[in-house]
């Protein structure tokens, strides 16, 4: 059978027979995985915790019929276990991997990989605080997807301008005149937050206030769902911070 390696990060596990796991993979090259990796779960296992969630490791696997096999690990960014140890990083983390996995459901991109792994070892080392990390991750997850927000000029017909109605099945702020009757306006400084997050101006988000993190992270969560259609069940669960940092 067909020997390969790859950069992968773990999205999520399942276990299988008393000591084996389905690991579902992200990986650089070969986009979505699912493979076993035989024996992870024994005390003595070769793999250790490399192949635990939110990991990124070098992998060799062959090919198999249903299932590809792992047969050897070598950590790349032991992140799982730093991320791990605080609420809010773990909860932010989980939809992260969720939306990886429903956004390359058919194949996967290298952006796509690079983004979430990016995204992972920011939130292990507290670059930013961790629904700021989340919500752009979403948002830039979901443009390289072929679903970009306008958070600029009207979505709807294009108009420049400074607008303030947001309707996530338009595809972001719309002017005026293509606004739905009693369509709810945000504050300016919202809208101006939702496209750093975008963009990854980090200076910019870090600076925003708790009223407009609190009204752009419920925007993206809505933008997020209506496009996953079936949304993300750990979103819900995510610890938003309330003081901004």
């Amino acid at each position: 059978m067909p020997v390969y390696r790859d950069e992968a990060v773990v999205l999520r596990t399942h276990k299988l027979g008393e000591a084996d796991r389905i690991v579902t993979l992200l990986t650089r090259e070969h986009g979505k995985v699912r493979a076993v990796a035989k024996g992870v779960r024994r005390t003595g296992s070769k793999f250790g915790s490399r192949l635990e969630p939110f990991m990124v490791a070098d992998l060799q696997l062959y090919e198999g019929r249903s299932l590809d096999v792992v047969t050897q690990a070598e950590s790349l960014g032991a992140y799982g276990a730093l991320i791990t140890q605080d609420y809010s990083a773990y909860t932010a983390a989980n939809a992260m991997v969720e939306a990886a996995d429903k956004l390359t459901e058919a194949e996967g991109s290298l952006q796509q990989y690079l983004l979430l792994v990016g995204a992972l070892r920011s939130l292990s080392r507290r670059e930013h605080g961790a629904s700021l990390t989340l919500d752009s991750y979403l948002l830039r997850a979901l443009a390289l997807a072929g679903w970009a927000p306008s958070f600029q000029d009207c979505a709807r017909c294009g108009k420049v301008g400074e607008h303030t109605a947001v309707v996530v099945q338009l595809g972001g702020v719309v002017c005026d005149e293509c606004a739905p009757p009693g369509t709810p306006r945000i504050a300016g400084s919202t809208v101006a937050l939702l496209g750093a997050l975008l963009a990854g101006d980090w200076a910019f988000a870090k600076a925003s206030s708790d009223r407009d993190r609190g009204q752009a992270s419920g925007i993206i969560a809505a933008y997020t769902q209506w496009h996953l259609e079936r949304g993300l069940r750990s979103l819900p669960h995510v610890s938003r911070e309330t003081t901004a940092q």
